[in-house]
């Protein structure tokens, strides 16, 4: 079995965004056709959960260093009330 695993902050990847790199994913890496014996898996880590530079982050920390879109990231705000 091949496992391809996406790691992403909590709130980075929409239900959506996972589906299409899924399916991208998976015709980038079988030839001729799909087997059940590859798998794409998404781990999200939950805010707080993860650290960069020496110092545990936030999905705040984030927001305007250009990993989010300008619309991503205002909803990001939203659904977290800042």
């Amino acid at each position: 079995m091949t496992v391809i695993t996406v790691t992403a902050p909590q709130g980075r990847l929409s239900v959506e965004q996972r589906r299409a790199l899924a399916r991208t994913l998976t015709d980038a890496v079988l030839v001729p056709a799909p087997s059940p014996a590859w798998w794409v898996n998404f781990r999200v880590i939950e805010d707080g959960s993860w650290a960069s530079g020496g110092r545990v982050l936030s999905i705040l920390d984030l927001l305007d260093t250009g990993v989010f879109t300008e619309e991503r990231a205002k909803a990001v705000r939203a659904a977290l009330s800042c």
